[in-house]
């Protein structure tokens, strides 16, 4: 096996991925990096393939020709990834509200066997939010709440987007059965990795509100995420060969 990928979804991130992807390549530990980018007409997507150019074994493009939610970007990637001899695939986001840091834990908490998900956590001892107002943080809190209080899944931060996982984990959840696109498909792959006895561990990050670039979320989103918890107690749980 290779070692480790993180894959960055991307839409009009010009601000921020210079910064993101020299933040990565930097850490003491060997990762690769998948950008997964929806067409940005910002110029995300060029902007990449210079660093391609400059990094050939370790940054990659995935151009994709249109927005189509966070949850497809990070399939198609997961399937650009299982194709490749990757042992630990990360996901984060491209605007530092994910510290590129904590990758270097969470592949260790993988890659040794500690956990088969890792997730870096806002609500475990030691994580927290930076400059969130109370409005936000007051729905953040209420939602793993409800998250929790629906699926019995001992996640504190389920609805969380910096997560690993081993290999073996996305090759059994079959990805052509994850559902949902919006914030509900954080929650609906850890709650199948769950149901399919995968073990799950959750480390703290501090988690900063972006300083450039506009949030992704939109009520769309939050309405698939609430509804879509009720629907994921009806699943049915197989594993994938």
């Amino acid at each position: 096996m290779k070692g480790n990928l993180v894959i960055i979804p991307t839409y009009n991130e010009i601000e921020n991925i210079d910064a993101i992807i020299t933040a990565v390549i930097e850490l003491p530990i060997s990762c690769d990096i998948l950008v997964v980018d929806d067409g940005s007409p910002d110029g995300t997507g060029q902007r990449v393939e210079d660093y391609t150019k400059m990094y050939p074994d370790r940054v990659h493009l995935l151009q994709r020709t249109g927005k189509s939610g966070l949850g497809r970007a990070y399939i198609a990637g997961f399937k650009w990834a299982l194709e490749k001899p990757y042992s630990c695939i990360a996901e984060m986001d491209a605007d530092f509200s994910h510290p590129p840091e904590r990758l270097i834990e969470l592949f260790e908490t993988c890659g040794t066997g500690k956990a088969d998900v890792c997730v870096g956590s806002r609500y475990v001892k030691g994580g927290g939010v930076l400059n969130w107002p109370y409005s936000r943080l007051l729905l953040s809190k209420g939602a793993s709440l409800y998250v929790r209080w629906i699926t019995r899944m001992p996640v504190l931060d389920p609805t969380a987007g910096f997560v690993c996982y081993t290999r073996e984990v996305l090759k059994s959840i079959g990805l052509d059965h994850i559902q949902f696109i919006g914030y509900a498909f954080q929650i609906e792959m850890k709650y199948t990795a769950y149901k399919l006895g995968f073990s799950i561990r959750e480390i703290p990050i501090l988690f900063p509100d972006r300083i450039k670039g506009k949030s992704k979320m939109n009520i769309f989103i939050i309405k698939e995420a609430l509804l879509g918890v009720f629907k994921l107690r009806f699943k049915i749980f197989k594993r994938q060969k």
